[in-house]
């Protein structure tokens, strides 16, 4: 029987509560939107009381569906004050899903505030447990002394935050174990670890020992539409073995970008980057070829993923220095900072999984801090040390720590690349029209992953489209849709290249749902029901207090012409305010 784990970390207590028939069809941001917005004040402080994180798999996790370890995390956001769903792949979610847990609400504050727990869940209920030998330390201690509390890698999973949750900084995310135990997998974007930091929760151990598992409502009809995503998902040319992401991860898109005049430089000055040869994923796996001595093919996050598109950067003797360095993080750290060395980007990801920190936005934040003096764009070294002060709570620290925008306004700089609060991520907006259009009414602040446009703007995927055209209301609205489906189905975003181009990939990817489910949808319900998700997302924003007035990008973007296509961002607001209606 499914149910909904209930924490009150009031009360300190862990109830299940049977689910509500309006959720049993929702899953992972489905689910975790309907839930905020039904129980959420839009007005609450993100940090308060009233604010609550609910954690939830997705529709087919915890099944055989092919990349569907998702999990989804949502909240109003301390980053945006916005409604917030960020997700992970990690097999946490598979074990939550095998017990039967299809949601986790997390309420209420610890009334002594510093005080921080853990939750344990296994078979026989959930119990919370204080976490006082854990607080402080950085994330890669912690978690082996868990698992060597708990059972094990192959036993448990853990969901985590880390000194910046702790310390209740907008930039600090949500972190998930790897499959060989490394606090590696994020959940990152608009601060939901600070709010679990601010309800004391500190760790979620789940063990699914004697799990009842997912209860599959036609199986025939789930092992057929598994059938066809994974035959997709294995001919497609970006996701097949030993394809594009397996060989050189999500950061073959560094070079790929930066041809297109699209990677931002230095704080968003330039559209190239003439170290991104030195940084790409190409230059990744050949490193890791001549530091190791072997081809190293990528691994996958979680347990069924078969595009496998997780890398590990290994020092020059050959040890494992960090996994993973995904394009974002790359580009972050990287041309962003201007900085060409892989040993240093890799450095600052490792400091970021430790200390629990979105590598995005501190990415930003420390390009804005170098716009604003305190270090040079390509001073590696120096950014390493701003890390290290947001991960000791320096006044210095706690301003980086709390995103690009209050960076900014901190240290006078007007040149901040945000919406509604949010860094923006790799790919600039006045040489990539659509996805400047995503940034810009996305219901979470500027985020790529509400609707990847790039698939068909640079990769061409579904058929090419001109990165500069501007008539792109209809494809961006589409892409916010779907997406906001693919979030609650369970599956990885990057499934899109693959049912984009192989129809039988999207019909077998609602026929799991529907063999799962027991319902009957087609491909028209794929976009209804994620108009539906974006709808009750953008009430809630509304209600908070936000306007189309918000639905825009930064000023210094429609005067300043970007190199080297010398454009700016030209996209009338009249436009932008039709996408969503």
């Amino acid at each position: 029987m499914i149910k909904i784990l209930r924490v009150n970390m009031t009360e300190r207590i862990a109830t299940y509560e049977e689910v509500p028939e309006k959720y049993v069809h929702r899953g992972g941001r489905w689910l975790t939107s309907s839930i905020v917005c039904d129980e959420v004040p839009a007005t609450c402080h993100p940090l308060g009381p009233n604010n609550k994180v609910v954690i939830a798999p997705g529709i087919v996790t915890g099944t055989a569906a092919p990349t569907s370890a998702r999990i989804s995390v949502g909240g109003k956001s301390p980053l945006t004050g916005t409604i917030k769903e960020s997700n992970a792949g990690a097999s946490f979610s598979q074990r939550l899903a095998r017990l039967g847990i299809k949601a986790i609400i997390v309420e209420g504050q610890p009334i002594q505030t510093g005080e921080f727990w853990r939750l344990y869940i296994n078979r026989d209920g959930a119990r919370l447990e204080p976490a006082s030998l854990t607080t402080g330390k950085g994330l890669y201690e912690a978690f082996p002394g868990l698992y060597q509390e708990y059972g094990g890698v192959e036993k448990v999973d853990i969901l985590g935050i880390g000194v910046a949750g702790e310390n209740l900084m907008a930039t600090a995310g949500v972190c998930f174990n790897d499959i060989e135990g490394r606090p590696s997998r994020y959940a990152a974007r608009g601060g939901m670890g600070a709010v679990l930091g601010s309800k004391g929760l500190k760790f979620i151990i789940v063990d699914d020992t004697d799990a009842p598992g997912v209860e599959i409502a036609d199986q025939a009809l789930f092992d057929q539409g598994r059938k066809k995503l994974a035959d997709a998902l294995t001919s497609h040319d970006i996701t097949k073995p030993k394809g594009a992401l397996n060989t050189y991860g999500t950061a073959v898109l560094v070079n790929i970008i930066n041809e297109a005049g699209a990677l931002p430089t230095r704080n968003f000055r330039e559209g190239r980057f003439e170290g991104a040869t030195k940084i790409a994923g190409e230059a990744i796996f050949e490193g890791n070829r001549k530091r190791t001595g072997k081809e190293l093919y990528n691994h996958a996050c979680s347990p069924g993923c078969i595009i496998r598109c997780s890398n590990t950067w290994h020092r020059p003797d050959g040890s494992e220095h960090t996994s993973c360095v995904e394009y974002e993080t790359d580009w972050a750290f990287g041309a962003n900072c201007g900085i060409d060395d892989l040993d240093i980007i890799a450095e600052l990801n490792q400091l970021c999984n430790d200390y629990g920190l979105d590598t995005i936005e501190v990415g930003g934040a420390i390009a804005v801090a170098m716009e604003g003096g305190l270090a040079a764009f390509g001073d590696g070294k120096r950014a390493i040390e701003l890390v290290h002060e947001i991960g000791r709570g320096t006044p210095v620290g706690r301003i980086l720590g709390s995103g690009a925008v209050v960076t900014g306004k901190a240290f006078g700089v007007s040149r901040v690349p945000a919406v509604k609060g949010q860094n923006m991520p790799a790919y600039e907006p006045r040489a990539i029209k659509g996805i400047g259009m995503t940034y810009a009414i996305s219901t979470m602040g500027a985020d790529h992953t509400s609707g990847y446009t790039i698939a068909p703007e640079i990769l061409g995927v579904s058929g090419k489209v001109d990165q500069f055209d501007v008539d792109k209301v209809k494809l961006v609205r589409n892409f916010q849709h779907a997406t906001a489906f693919i979030d609650s189905s369970g599956h990885c975003l990057f499934i899109a290249f693959a049912i984009l181009d192989i129809a039988s990939g999207f019909d077998g990817m609602v026929e799991e749902c529907n063999g799962v489910l027991g319902t009957d949808w087609n491909g028209d319900d794929v976009g209804r029901i994620g108009k539906e998700i974006i709808d009750m997302e953008r009430s809630f924003n509304r209600t908070a207090g936000f306007t189309k007035a918000d639905d825009r990008l930064p000023e210094f973007m429609t005067r300043e012409p970007l190199p080297p296509h010398n454009t700016v961002w030209d996209i009338p607001d009249e436009k932008l305010d039709k996408v969503l209606g």
